[in-house]
């Protein structure tokens, strides 16, 4: 009996083994497929953000728009879990995520069978949808308008931009080379160029030097001037174009915030600060003639800041001080760019706390700090001078034509002083050779 016991005993302990061994199996089977499942959704993200970076490039290649697909596809088929793991050297679940805006209410302006004349707007971009169609489609628009006889085609610079645009819209936009052969191809005879960069800085210069090696293939080419127009030596240089900018953006932001003008602001203690995104090419003495610009105005709460800090007393901590030392306790953030993109929505008014926003708050020199988010593209006074520039272009090219033609009356003159002097010579030599004769 006591054999049968110690027996049983033995097989319930084998048994509760077993069963524990089972259970604990079981455990590690599934901490395991959680983990499989886990490595599997990094996998996929991964593979979507490397598809990103492959196209987070500045050169068009053979593949791009391929590239282009393949990232959109890989990406619509990611969970929201695995989009919430998209990481990559520049890729972010923003890349295709983020809402901004409509992109059907834009155009890229890039139809074919456009006739001889093509005013070609050329900038550097965004893929804020909003913003592209009401910034830079709004100049695009503005100059249709004032030149019907012309057809208004755009370009981009920056391809990073062209290729986040049709991967996740479709949309596709030229850069510089697709639209200047697209010109080529259409027939194009006369060519304006306007761009919509706010001064002479290395972006003007890479669209000139584009522009330089298709001139021989049009009959006129003419280059309209950026937005603030010929830089100057020094900060002391301002001039009209400076002036109807600093006067325009002034009057929007101030109509935005509720204020009669800068005045009423200034005794309210609000202070505006506008926002470029600076540049380390010479031409960044163009912020500082817009705060002498501003100066000159008379606005004493107007203070113009950059992204990049260049110049260095442009730079967000600078500005700061600034607008402590003047006595402002009120901030209002806007963007001294064409258009309000990554560097309104981010840099200036972002959450970060690099964000100019932040930054102004951290301070804690203010009562209040607000930011309003509007590209300058979109304001009526600035548009207006984009079609002043334009026409400028456009009537130089008739100078030109007329230059060319007094040139050829000139020549044809000249021939004619030429013949007639032959022919007096001709005549004076038959004269001699008939005295000669008389006289013998």
């Amino acid at each position: 009996m006591k054999k049968r016991i110690v027996a049983l005993m033995a097989v319930f302990t084998m048994a509760v083994g077993l069963l524990g061994g089972c259970g604990n199996k079981n455990a590690d089977t599934n901490t395991t497929s959680a983990q499989s499942e886990t490595e599997t959704d990094q996998e996929a993200a991964d593979k979507v953000a490397a598809l990103i970076d492959a196209i987070y490039v500045q050169e068009r290649t053979d593949k791009t728009d391929e590239q282009c697909a393949a990232a959109k596809e890989a990406w619509d088929k990611l969970t929201d879990a695995q989009k919430a793991l998209v990481e990559g050297e520049n890729a972010d679940p923003d890349y295709f995520g983020r809402d901004t805006g409509d992109a059907s209410k834009d155009d890229p302006l890039n139809e074919d069978g456009i006739g001889e004349n093509e005013l070609l707007v050329v900038s550097f971009g965004t893929s804020f949808n909003d913003s592209r169609a009401e910034d830079i489609k709004g100049i695009e628009d503005a100059l249709a308008k004032a030149y019907p006889d012309w057809s208004v085609r755009r370009a981009f610079t920056a391809q990073i931009i062209i290729n986040h645009v049709q991967a996740r819209d479709d949309e596709v936009i030229d850069n510089m080379q697709q639209a200047l052969d697209r010109a080529v191809a259409n027939g194009v005879k006369n060519l304006v160029v306007q761009p919509t960069h706010l001064m002479h800085g290395a972006e003007y210069d890479e669209m000139t030097e584009a522009i330089d090696g298709y001139k021989d293939k049009f009959e006129s080419v003419a280059i309209a001037e950026p937005m603030l127009g010929e830089v100057g030596d020094d900060a002391t240089v301002i001039n009209d174009d400076k002036k109807a900018v600093a006067q325009a953006i002034t009057d929007e932001a101030c109509k935005e915030a509720g204020f009669d003008d800068m005045k009423a602001a200034a005794d309210a203690g609000t202070a505006f600060v506008f926002m470029g995104h600076g540049t380390s090419h010479t031409a960044n003495v163009t912020y500082d003639q817009m705060q002498t610009q501003m100066d000159d105005l008379g606005f004493t709460n107007a203070f113009i800041g950059t992204v990049e800090g260049e110049p260095e007393d442009t730079a967000c901590e600078a500005v700061i001080e600034k607008v402590k030392e003047a006595g402002f306790k009120n901030v209002i953030l806007r963007p001294l760019m064409v258009v309000a993109g990554d560097h309104a929505n981010n840099d200036m008014a972002g959450d970060d706390a690099d964000s100019w926003k932040s930054q102004f708050e951290a301070s804690g020199d203010f009562d209040s700090v607000d930011c309003q988010i509007a590209g300058l593209g979109r304001i009526e006074a600035v548009e207006d001078l984009y079609v002043e520039h334009t026409k400028a272009a456009i009537d130089s090219l008739g100078a030109s034509d007329e230059a060319a033609t007094d040139d050829a009356d000139a020549e044809a003159a000249d021939d004619t002083k030429d013949e007639a002097a032959a022919d007096d010579t001709q005549t004076e030599e038959a004269a001699d050779d008939t005295a000669e004769a008389d006289a013998e």
